[in-house]
């Protein structure tokens, strides 16, 4: 199953959420990390959930009593957001996020101290993309050449 995911967004009040979809979907919540070696900007992802409504499903979020509301606030935290109508598409994916999560995080704890290896790095922030992006990028890429070859 292919899913056409959002880009990911800062998000650092509810108001960044005006523009999800009320539309049922699976989303993932990250925080941007440097890499001390290279200065990378990445994200790790520390949460996915489904729900039959995005935006309001993302808006619980910022609600008291949330377990991410202080993470959120700070303003280093990004969303990501997939429209899945069936039920049974957006469970089967965000179990298979979650395994995927689950996984990143013994993977890091074996590598760092557990208490302070909550997370998983999911990608450099100017790497990525969603399909409709990259098809976007593959055409513009053929119209350069294109022009070029003409020119």
């Amino acid at each position: 199953m292919e899913m056409n995911w959002s880009r990911w967004f800062r998000c650092e009040s509810s108001f960044g959420l005006l523009l999800v979809p009320n539309q049922p979907g699976v989303f993932a919540v990250a925080e941007e990390i440097v890499s001390a070696p290279n200065g990378r900007r990445m994200l790790a992802v520390f949460d996915v959930d489904e729900t039959e409504d995005l935006s309001l499903g993302m808006s619980r979020l910022f609600a008291l009593g949330s377990r991410w509301r202080e993470k959120l606030k700070e303003g280093h935290c990004f969303l990501r957001y997939a429209v899945a109508p069936g039920t049974a598409d957006r469970r089967a994916a965000a179990g298979a996020l979650r395994r995927w999560l689950d996984s990143r995080r013994e993977m890091a704890s074996q590598i760092f101290d557990p208490a302070i290896a909550p997370v998983a790095v999911a990608a450099e922030i100017e790497e990525v993309k969603t399909v409709a992006e990259r098809a976007v990028d593959r055409v513009t890429r053929a119209r350069e050449l294109a022009k070029a070859a003409g020119a």
